[in-house]
């Protein structure tokens, strides 16, 4: 059975969407944007974003650690450095991990991050 994680110590979607999903051991968390804070730094934004992501795994029980695959959405490559010393920081242990380029992400926000969470 799938259960909906939703915490309000992490920003609420901006669309018809959970934060995350727990299905079995396994929690789907959603891309997340730094609203509240789309005027700053990329650091700034992965620092926020970052900070969310694991207030949604403490909802479920689980921490960073526990995060096995990560997919990152960059406005801009230019960014891939700045963004890498700050994601660096929170996952430590090195989940697996794509990174790209997209065109444009919601809200105009530099950074976009979501992961996936195993226990």
């Amino acid at each position: 059975m799938n259960e909906n994680i939703f915490t309000e110590k992490a920003p609420a979607p901006v669309g018809p969407y959970s934060q995350a999903v727990l299905s079995g051991g396994t929690l789907y968390c959603s891309g997340q944007i730094a609203i509240g804070f789309l005027d700053a730094s990329v650091t700034k934004q992965t620092e926020k974003i970052c900070e969310s992501i694991a207030k949604i795994l403490e909802a479920a029980n689980m921490k960073i650690s526990d995060v096995v695959k990560t997919t990152c959405f960059l406005a801009d490559m230019k960014d891939f450095a700045e963004f890498n010393k700050c994601y660096e920081k929170h996952f430590a242990h090195r989940p697996a991990r794509s990174c790209v380029a997209v065109r444009e992400l919601p809200k105009g926000a530099l950074v976009e991050v979501e992961v996936i969470a195993a226990r």
